[in-house]
């Protein structure tokens, strides 16, 4: 999935919750912009207040009790909850510069997802039929596995946008209100339920490394709008 040719992405973080709504505004705006060949493609890292979201295949009956706020994201996929201690990653990529291919896409994002854990000793694993990411949780009986991290895209006039989720230490009580991406019969985890205490940032520079090492170099934005879209609640 590189690029042809050499310009590096956006890697920007923000440092403070942005509310949602005005992420997926933002993400629009940039996706238009990066279509036209006005902009660069960008990764956003970011993290949200509470909240839960349905992708396009989302089943009314798996919203179990919508005790924050439920929003469409316009993504596919089903109900997933965001928010403190889970890194969200806006990927917004050039497919018409990397091939066009929406399937080694989405395993180019599960790879880095995976590469970033086994950097942390955590074994990541992919599923036939299930996509994200899924850590063998023996100790809880035969065959059981709890999902660290979800990945949904959408894909607009080739440019990618929406992207990965990976638990490091949210509260994974949070996930009692839906039933995560249709998922019945397996769990939830996060870097902290399994024993490792790392910080948001440690997370976020091996994260980098292993998106360069997929998807090709990044130039680090410091001015970040974290501010302007930041939560107030």
């Amino acid at each position: 999935m590189q690029r042809n040719d050499a310009n590096p992405v956006d890697w920007r973080i923000f440092d403070q919750p942005v509310d949602y709504p005005a992420a997926l505004a933002m993400m629009d705006e940039r996706v238009a912009a990066i279509a036209a060949g006005e902009e660069r493609e960008a990764v956003w890292l970011l993290e949200h207040p509470p909240l839960y979201t349905s992708g396009t295949s989302a089943r009314p009956e798996d919203l179990l009790n919508p005790r924050f706020p439920v929003y469409p994201a316009g993504r596919g996929g089903q109900f997933t909850y965001h928010g403190p201690g889970q890194r969200v990653a806006y990927v917004m990529l050039d497919l018409t510069r990397r091939g066009r291919d929406i399937r080694c896409l989405v395993q180019g994002l599960e790879q880095w997802v995976i590469d970033t854990l086994a950097a942390h000793n955590i074994a990541g694993e992919r599923r036939e039929g299930r996509v994200g990411v899924w850590v063998p949780r023996p100790e809880k009986g035969h065959a059981r596995e709890d999902k660290i991290a979800a990945i949904g895209v959408r894909v607009r006039k080739w440019v990618t946008f929406h992207g990965i989720s990976l638990n490091i230490a949210p509260d994974l009580s949070h996930y009692d209100g839906i039933v995560p991406c249709g998922i019945t019969d397996q769990g939830v985890t996060s870097f902290e339920d399994l024993g490792l205490l790392v910080s948001m940032a440690e997370v976020d520079s091996v994260l980098r490394a292993r998106f360069e090492a997929i998807f090709g170099p990044t130039s680090l934005a410091i001015d970040a709008p974290s501010d302007q879209f930041a939560n107030q609640t």
